[in-house]
C-alpha cells in the first residue's frame, strides 16, 4: 500500500512528486509508456522556465525534474495506466503489464494534449516552426512570417500576440465566419500585421528542416495555393486527458476536472488534480509546476488528518 500515486509525468507531476517525496511519502509515479515527460518532451528551447536565463531544451528539463524527483525517493515506472478505481478509501490504478498499484491518494496530473490538424508533416516538424503555444515559442519569430490555424478566442489571442515578434501574421479559417467573441475579433482585425484567409484549410506543411510554407485548400470552391511562412501556430482547442476518469470525477462545462476553489481537491475523498488537467486559460510549464505544489500538500495535509497512516510501501 502506498501514500501517494502520481498519475502523469509532466511538470505538475514531477513537482507533486518532488514535493511529496520530500515529505518522506515515497510516492509511486506512474509515467506513460511512450510520452513520459509530457509535452514539453517534444519543445525545443524552453526560455520561459524561471532559473533559466539561457533557456533550456524541453526534453532537458523534463529528464532534470524526473532526477530530481528520484533523488528525494519517488520511484517511476514507464507504463500506461488501464484504469483506475478511485471510489473506494483504497485507490487502485491498473497498469497496461496487469500490475495493480494501491495507495490512499491519487494526483491525478495527466495533462492535456493539443489538437492536431493530421497533417504527415506536423509531428516531424513539431518544435522546427510548427506549435502549438504562441507564449512558448513566439520570440522565435522575431521579423518573421507566420500563420495561425483556428477561428477561437484562443486563435486571436495567438495571433495578436504574435504580432509583438512576427512582421505579419496570417490568421486561416475554414468558414467564413470566426467563433471567437466579438471583443477578441475586433482586436484582432484592427491589428494592422494580421491579415484572415477565410474558407482555407491547411492540406500542407512544407520544410525540410524548417518550415518554409503551407498548402491551402479553398473550401468553397476546392482551388490549391501555397502561403510561405515561417512559423504555423495551431490554434484549434486542446483536450484534457481524462477519459480515465469518467463517471468517477466532477468534470467542468469545458471538460477538465473540477477542484475546490484554489485547492486541488476533487469531489472524490483523497483524489487530487493537477496541471493542464484542471487548467482552461493558462496551460504553461510553470503554472503546471506550481499546481503539482499545491496537490502534493493538499494530500499531505489530508493524509496527516487520517487517524490511521498506512507505512509508505507496506
Amino acid at each position: 500500500m502506498r501514500q501517494v500515486i502520481i498519475i502523469g509525468s509532466g511538470p505538475a507531476g514531477y513537482t507533486a512528486a518532488i514535493y511529496a517525496a520530500r515529505a518522506n511519502l515515497s510516492p509511486l509515479l506512474i509515467a506513460s509508456s511512450v510520452e513520459a515527460g509530457g509535452e514539453l518532451m517534444k519543445t525545443t528551447e524552453v526560455e520561459n522556465f524561471p532559473g533559466f536565463p539561457d533557456g533550456i531544451m524541453g526534453p532537458e528539463l523534463m529528464m532534470n525534474m524526473q532526477a530530481q524527483a528520484e533523488k528525494f525517493g519517488t520511484e517511476v515506472v514507464l507504463d500506461d495506466v488501464e484504469s483506475v478505481d478511485l471510489t473506494g478509501d483504497v485507490k487502485r490504478v491498473t497498469l497496461g503489464n496487469g500490475d495493480v498499484h494501491e495507495a490512499l491518494t491519487v494526483i491525478y496530473a495527466t495533462g492535456s494534449a493539443y489538437r492536431k490538424l493530421g497533417l504527415a508533416d506536423e509531428t516531424r516538424l513539431s518544435g522546427y516552426g510548427v506549435s502549438w503555444c504562441a507564449t512558448c515559442d513566439g520570440f522565435f519569430f522575431r521579423q518573421k512570417t507566420i500563420a495561425v490555424v483556428g477561428g477561437g478566442d484562443s486563435a486571436m489571442e495567438e495571433a495578436t500576440f504574435l504580432t509583438k515578434f512576427a512582421d505579419k501574421v496570417y490568421v486561416i479559417h475554414r468558414s467564413d465566419a470566426l467563433r471567437a467573441s466579438k471583443i477578441m475579433q475586433d482586436r484582432a482585425h484592427a491589428n494592422p500585421k494580421i491579415e484572415f484567409l477565410f474558407n482555407k484549410t491547411v492540406d500542407r506543411i512544407y520544410g525540410d528542416d524548417l518550415v518554409s510554407g503551407v498548402g491551402l485548400r479553398d473550401t468553397v470552391d476546392g482551388t490549391e495555393s501555397t502561403l510561405d511562412v515561417s512559423g504555423l501556430f495551431i490554434a484549434i482547442g486542446n483536450d484534457p486527458r481524462v477519459h480515465l476518469v469518467h463517471g468517477q470525477l466532477d468534470l467542468t462545462p469545458e471538460g477538465t476536472i473540477a477542484v475546490a476553489g484554489r485547492s486541488s481537491r476533487t469531489n472524490l475523498p483523497g483524489v487530487f488534480a493537477a496541471g493542464d488537467v484542471l487548467d482552461v486559460t493558462y496551460r504553461q510549464a510553470v503554472t503546471a509546476a506550481a499546481s503539482g505544489t499545491v496537490a502534493a500538500l493538499d494530500v499531505e495535509h489530508y493524509l496527516a488528518a487520517r487517524t490511521i497512516l498506512i507505512p509508505a510501501t507496506a
